[in-house]
């Protein structure tokens, strides 16, 4: 039985601003707060997912995707030099296909540290079935932490805004069965739904899917805050006032997404395609990681 709920955890009430963690790691595998750091050196650390973890939407200048876990490893390799890394991610991917592409690989590199984040391409499907997403997000869990791996993830912030907000349950549901999962497997969960601004189109592409290079930033450090047992950082401020919008422009803006980004999808979903097909993981072996390239493009 639990006692009082720990921070960022709500039950019918309002969530802090500060993630909390889920860690093997923590006393009796409860909810800590990100105030532990991770007992681990980390030596080689392997991303899973889909396109978030690939870096779309955050663009070198050579064109090619950074995002946040390349980010998050930028980060990771200035405090341990030497680090490898490697991105199993492949856009598209909805997170049957990321346990059943990806996980034999990154098992087979002998990761210490991994990063699995996947589920909103499964959860923009209205047929979506939440408990089969969260079973095989716990057996990816359990799979690597069986090895020793440290297992990082997170849950999903709630869109907002317009017709995008249909999405908003299933990703709720998604979002507890992820914590669930997490305490059970000891990952260390980042909540990235109890920050409030981690919904602010600010932080978002124009498709409302993908995170925008400011955005990629911030789960980089969000994660990296978490890896640190840091509480609060970069990640959790409040963005400023966002400028006041017109209902006409509002109304125009959410025609412009559902034209060039929602009906698209649509018609590649049910032509049973996906941005993925044909596509392979942009750096499916271990290697040292390269100094960041500064500025990225939006």
């Amino acid at each position: 039985m639990r006692g009082r709920e720990p921070p960022g955890v709500a039950r019918g009430r309002a969530r802090a601003a500060s993630p909390v963690c889920y860690s093997k790691h923590s006393h009796r595998n409860r909810a800590v707060t990100c105030t532990r750091p991770s007992p681990i050196t980390p030596k080689r650390y392997v991303a899973l997912g889909d396109s978030q973890t690939e870096g779309l939407h955050d663009y070198r200048v050579d064109g090619s995707a950074r995002g946040w876990a390349d980010r998050l490893a930028e980060r990771l390799a200035t405090r341990h030099p030497g680090l490898l890394y490697a991105n199993l991610a492949v856009r598209g991917k909805r997170t049957r296909q990321v346990r059943e592409d990806q996980l034999d690989a990154a098992l087979a590199l002998a990761p210490d540290l991994a990063t699995v984040v996947s589920g909103v391409n499964d959860a923009i499907q209205p047929n979506a079935d939440v408990a089969e997403v969260a079973r095989d997000l716990e057996a990816m869990y359990q799979a690597l932490a069986q090895t020793g791996c440290l297992v990082m993830g997170c849950t999903f912030p709630l869109p907002t805004t317009g017709l995008s907000r249909r999405v908003a349950p299933r990703l709720s549901a998604l979002n507890d069965a992820i914590r669930a999962a997490a305490e059970r497997q000891g990952v260390l969960l980042l909540e990235i739904d109890t920050v409030p601004s981690a919904s602010d189109l600010r932080l978002w592409s124009p498709d409302r899917i993908h995170l925008n290079p400011r955005g990629h930033g911030l789960l980089a450090a969000a994660f990296e805050g978490c890896f640190l047992g840091a509480a609060e950082g970069e990640w959790s401020e409040p963005l400023p006032p966002a400028p006041s919008v017109s209902s006409a422009r509002a109304a125009a803006d959410e025609a412009l997404w559902i034209a060039r980004y929602l009906v698209p999808k649509l018609v590649r979903t049910l032509r049973g395609r996906s941005s993925g097909d044909g596509r392979f993981a942009k750096r499916p072996a271990l290697a040292p990681v390269a100094h960041p390239e500064e500025p990225t493009s939006a």
